[in-house]
């Protein structure tokens, strides 16, 4: 690798590819040009928190709802805990989550301004270069350099590329890249499995009243929706001025047996069993239908290394939830098993 300014490349802007563009710069600010690419129109990835069409400021967590901190973390993510809470993008969740089990020792944070706002924070600090919808289709070795190729746009060289997508979108990169993974890697990269579901945010009026005991809750006798989340009243923020927003995400079953069918054919089902179970529910002025195609991974990469080597020189590697486990702490480990080969090689 080249000992000038090198230019790295972040493919995926969520938990992992900030956190890791955050502890790059940290460690290598003067050394690095530090690049993100993703192919949705905003940050998060699976941490995503969406916006209502008529009232920006009505807001939802589609995707993660909160962080949980067990004791084998505790102490090994103290630092990036307590950042967050020291910024106020943490705070301890105190709502009723109804049928929540929490294993002894364990705590749970919530995201008052939702939960994106961990990943735009670590973006920030990153001071990369972040570039929205793009897609990378190919990479391809060019002598000491990657080229990586993009829907609808030029193709751009880089000194080291580091994928955090879900490892199926991984697989499905075209190029030198297809050839360079060995047969073992791929097989192993073949049995990383995710979970699948759908979500639903509903936005509604100022002053509209939701009236629950809870602020989210578990739902176990339902075939269709597994959880609901009031989201304001879950991040203990109230307001007047804006109306509160409510999050379904449906069972993983549910969202396997229609993964292949459109959003507007799957919404309303959703919505059939949520007046099932919520049949006072007001009637919102906005829906939001989210498909999840890789939701959690339910089958890690063989011993969960954090990340994999691709190729050495020039430095191709990918990690991510996928190569760890679906939560806070799981991509903050890859993170740093990312930034921690990619300072030893530079």
């Amino acid at each position: 690798m080249c000992t000038a300014m090198s230019r790295i490349l972040i493919v995926g802007a969520g938990l992992t590819g900030s956190l890791c563009a955050y502890l790059l710069r940290k460690e290598l600010a003067s050394k690095l040009q530090l690049v993100i690419w993703d192919k949705a129109r905003g940050a998060g990835g699976r941490m995503s928190t969406s916006r209502s069409p008529s009232d920006p400021s009505c807001t939802a967590d589609l995707g993660a709802q909160y962080i949980t901190v067990t004791p084998d973390y505790a102490q090994k993510h103290k630092i990036f805990h307590d950042d967050l809470l020291a910024h106020g993008i943490l705070k301890p969740l105190h709502a009723v989550v109804e049928g929540m089990v929490m294993k002894d020792g364990s705590y749970n944070l919530v995201t008052p301004h939702g939960v994106s706002s961990i990943v735009k924070h670590y973006l920030k600090e990153s001071g990369a270069d972040i570039y929205f919808e793009r897609h990378v289709t190919h990479i391809n070795l060019q002598g000491d350099k990657w080229e990586v190729y993009r829907k609808c746009g030029s193709s751009e060289a880089f000194d080291a590329v580091v994928l955090t997508m879900p490892v199926p979108q991984i697989l499905q990169i075209q190029g030198d890249i297809a050839k360079l993974i060995k047969e073992k890697q791929r097989q192993q990269l073949e049995t990383v499995i995710y979970s699948s579901r759908y979500a639903l945010g509903l936005f509604y009026e100022a002053g509209t009243q939701i009236d629950v005991p809870w602020a989210a809750k578990y739902i176990t006798d339902n075939p269709c929706i597994r959880f609901i989340s009031i989201d304001n009243k879950k991040r203990n923020v109230e307001s007047s001025d804006v109306g509160p927003s409510l999050v379904v995400h449906t069972s993983v079953p549910f969202g396997i047996n229609h993964l292949e069918e459109e959003k507007e054919t799957v919404q309303p089902l959703i919505l059939k069993e949520l007046y099932t179970i919520l049949p006072n529910l007001p009637k919102p002025i906005d829906i939001k239908c989210q498909k999840w195609r890789y939701s959690q991974v339910t089958e890690s990469f063989p011993e969960c290394p954090g990340r994999i080597t691709l190729h050495s020189k020039p430095l191709l590697l990918c990690g991510g939830d996928g190569f760890t486990h679906s939560n806070f702490d799981g991509c903050t480990e890859s993170a740093l098993r990312i930034a921690e080969m990619l300072s030893s090689q530079l």
